[in-house]
């Protein structure tokens, strides 16, 4: 039997910084009020004409770099965003495919917002273990500048831009595999947090009216309040269904939205302080790539190990959640 093994991380953040002392000069907003809500002091921002598709790219590079994976090797891109260079087609994995010179691969999108990374982990997890897939690229990737509207503090202060990739292999090794996924959505919660404009569902009787709603819009208390419920009830379930205990998590990888989500799940949990992975001060939240851009800072910082056990968290817009447990096996 085949099995799914998590070979490599890579990562991209753009170079330009934006501040909350920057956005204190844009909306009525100040550094304190922002970090003792959020917890986040600044966020990456991508260049006028750097695109989702571009920045994936980078991130690929480092990914394919560390596997050890020769990149002809790759039959399958994935890519998890929603903020794609084009709306309708191509999709961005094509488009990234294209430019590492992939050719003749399987290349697709998928929407799901925050959870994006841990849809892509648990699609080729399933490719790999039917045996249709062998080397899979997965890529979360994020330019969240282009549809957040810089005059709504509830919003502007909380995305950043930035991509993280990485290389799931098939093994027959099982201590090297993927342990579990689980995934979940409930569209009943639609409205907390979602960007009206641009599809069928949506019809408007001006352009103002239209533009306007391209940006993301969130009711943040409620999502904040079903955000900490869904979350620790998933985490404490993939852990029960397969026995282990928080103890045996190295590494606990959320999503990082907010700082008060993390530290409450991180408390249900009760994980020690040194579990938990935190990069929201940095780079803010950059949706689907926000959970292998945190594995890519642990990764370069020398504190993820061959073997070592993750547990990634994720919750975002439709509403869509997600968890895995996954050892962090590259190739020796």
């Amino acid at each position: 039997m085949a099995y799914a093994a998590f070979r490599s991380i890579g990562a991209y953040a753009p170079i330009d910084i934006l501040t909350n002392e920057d956005l204190s000069k844009m909306v009525d907003t100040t550094d304190e009020w922002i970090t003792k809500r959020t917890g986040i002091k600044e966020r990456h921002i991508a260049a006028k004409y750097e695109t989702t598709s571009d920045m994936g790219v980078e991130a690929a590079k480092k990914a394919i770099e560390r596997s050890g994976i020769a990149k002809e090797d790759i039959d399958m891109v994935v890519c998890a965003t929603i903020s794609p260079d084009y709306f309708c087609m191509p999709s961005t994995a094509t488009i990234i495919s294209t430019k590492l010179g992939l050719r003749n691969v399987t290349a697709f999108d998928i929407s799901a917002a925050c959870t994006g990374f841990v849809y892509i982990l648990s699609i080729a997890k399933a490719f790999i273990e039917s045996g249709m897939k062998k080397n899979v690229l997965i890529i979360g990737a994020e330019k969240l500048s282009a549809i957040t509207d810089y005059s709504d503090r509830g919003t502007c202060i909380l995305f950043g831009d930035g991509a993280g990739a990485a290389i799931i292999s098939a093994t027959d090794n099982k201590d090297e595999a993927i342990i579990d996924v689980h995934t979940g959505a409930d569209g009943e919660y639609a409205d907390l947090l979602m960007t009206p404009n641009g599809g069928s569902g949506s019809v408007h009787d001006s352009l103002d009216q239209e533009a306007s709603s391209c940006f993301m819009q969130m009711k943040g208390n409620e999502t904040f309040k079903v955000a900490v419920r869904t979350l620790t009830k998933d985490v404490v379930e993939i852990l029960k269904e397969n026995n282990i205990e928080s103890e045996a998590i190295k590494h606990f990888v959320p999503h990082q939205a907010n700082y008060r989500i993390i530290k409450a799940v991180g408390d249900a949990l009760k994980l020690k302080e040194e579990q938990v992975v935190l990069t929201v001060a940095k780079y803010g939240n950059t949706s689907g790539a926000s959970i292998p851009m945190a594995i890519n800072d642990i990764y370069e910082q020398g504190t993820l190990k061959s073997g070592e056990l993750m547990l990634l968290d994720a919750f975002g817009g439709g509403l869509t959640w997600g968890s895995a447990l996954v050892p962090f096996s590259p190739l020796k």
